[in-house]
């Protein structure tokens, strides 16, 4: 069943998205080589406490970490620990946030120093897919529309889309109904409408789209090693458009001076 928000409902998973934005800015500039996913973790932790908020992947499902840190070709649900970043590595963040018994979830994946330019792609490939996925949840859309439109910008630019993990609903739990895949055909399954809040989350590898699950039951991995990218949303289809609740601020400088974008088995 998909359970449609109020605007009341969506300005505290506003309130909850602005925490985790804020936290995904920290993590970015705590993004070097040497330091350790657990460091990351720590900071995050404390960050979301501070704000009154409370690290919703903490104890879900017995997940020991605050974020989801995943390097390389780890694609989600990454425990954080003793690996420390490398120069040319690339590493997803996944945070989750709990404010007043509203969920947000997003995740960004970032550069640690000079990467290749393969890598570099990678990440402004699976990027620009969020936002394309994003510009179609209007109501009156379909699920569908949502999932070609990532699909489509991945594809064209060389990445495999892994069908195995999709985006969710997100509301008072972190993962609602509906599943939203990224990939499919315009115009097929569940029509959007106002009120309805999804988790929009591209994953991509730079080679196939076949995963591997870890010995630990969590981390998941590109089956053939290959790089791998994940960014992702929390949205709200309103009346104006979508809503980016979890919005992170990158300078104009690291973008590119482009202007922003903000306004235009699920994984955490």
């Amino acid at each position: 069943m998909i359970i449609k928000k109020s605007d009341a409902e969506i300005e505290k998973m506003a309130r909850a998205g602005l925490v985790l934005a804020d936290t995904l800015d920290l993590i970015a500039s705590n993004i070097r080589p040497g330091v350790s996913t657990a460091e990351l973790d720590r900071i995050a932790e404390q960050h979301i406490r501070s704000r009154g908020a409370i690290p919703t992947f903490k104890g879900y499902r017995g997940f020991p970490g605050s974020i989801c840190a995943s390097p390389n070709a780890m694609i989600v649900h990454g425990i954080p620990g003793t690996y420390r970043l490398r120069e040319g590595d690339i590493i997803s963040i996944d945070v989750g946030v709990t404010l007043d018994g509203w969920v947000a979830d997003a995740a960004r994946t970032f550069a640690v120093g000079e990467v290749p330019a393969g890598a570099r792609e990678l990440l402004r490939a699976t990027e620009a897919a969020l936002h394309a996925g994003v510009a179609q949840c209007s109501a009156g859309q379909r699920i569908g529309d949502i999932s070609s439109a990532i699909q489509g910008v991945a594809e064209a630019a060389g990445l495999a889309v892994v069908r195995s993990l999709v985006g969710h609903g997100v509301g008072r739990s972190m993962h609602e109904d509906p599943q939203v895949p990224n990939y499919g055909r315009p115009g097929k399954g569940p029509l959007l409408a106002e009120g309805m809040v999804l988790a929009i989350e591209p994953m991509t590898t730079a080679g196939a789209a076949e995963v591997r699950v870890d010995a630990d039951g969590w981390a998941i991995y590109s089956a053939d090693g290959s790089p791998a990218a994940h960014f992702e949303f929390t949205v709200a289809v309103t009346g104006a458009g979508p809503q980016i609740l979890t919005p992170w601020h990158i300078p104009a400088a690291e973008r590119g001076g482009e202007p922003a974008a903000e306004r235009v088995v699920s994984a955490g």
